[in-house]
């Protein structure tokens, strides 16, 4: 039986977050993101129980992100594409989400029912999601280290964690309920343990969502 443990970490603000404008991969965090990111370091243990790797989205975002908890901890950085943020539909970068034609868009993809094969254009749908989440639970469990940090985005993160309970059973409109009631904050943590078996089953359990790791250190 092997354990693992993942800190999943959300980027600091950025700039964008903070006038409410839909992203892509550009755009540096804010004074108040670097800020958030710099305190999220340094709650983590650096003697017993320290993280070992940082795996992060290579956006711009989540690069400085890491690059400040990296600094703090002296442990290196690795970037892989598995943890980058939902891509918008173009209609909607750089656009803000106060604009009524973005506000309709967002209101279908992400607030509304559907089914889970719904194209609005070029984004990445949930079907599209699902399958990057399966990808990235096998990329988890082939790592070696036991303790490993990884930075990424709220609404792909929350993807995961909703695959990680409810597996293929998980459907777009439970997605988005749970997701709308669930916020993750900017430079938030996500502890989850996972558990494989030697008979081949996988455990994934949450330990802390949305929190500063006090609880943890307690425990």
């Amino acid at each position: 039986m092997a354990k693992k443990l993942i800190y999943f970490v959300r980027h600091g603000e950025t700039e964008r977050n903070a006038k409410g404008i839909r992203q892509g991969p550009e755009g540096p965090l804010s004074a108040q993101g670097r800020a958030q990111a710099t305190e999220t370091a340094k709650k983590f243990p650096k003697h017993k129980g320290r993280p070992q790797i940082i795996i992060s989205s290579p956006y711009e975002r989540t690069r400085e992100t890491a690059t400040i908890i990296a600094k703090e901890l002296n442990i290196d950085v690795e970037y892989s594409d598995l943890l980058v943020e939902r891509k918008n539909p173009s209609e909607i970068v750089e656009r803000s989400g106060d604009e009524r034609n973005v506000r309709t868009i967002v209101d279908r993809i992400d607030k509304s029912f559907h089914a889970d094969n719904l194209r609005y254009s070029d984004e990445e749908n949930f079907i599209d999601l699902k399958e990057r989440v399966k990808k990235l639970l096998s990329y988890i469990r082939s790592r070696s280290e036991e303790r490993i940090i990884m930075v990424t985005h709220g609404i792909f993160l929350k993807m995961v964690v909703c695959y990680m309970f409810y597996g293929e059973k998980l459907n777009a409109s439970e997605y988005n309920k749970i997701s709308y009631f669930n916020p993750i904050d900017n430079a938030g943590i996500a502890i989850v343990k996972h558990t494989s078996h030697w008979f081949g089953k996988d455990e994934w359990e949450l330990i802390v969502w949305n929190d500063n790791l006090v609880e943890e250190k307690k425990s």
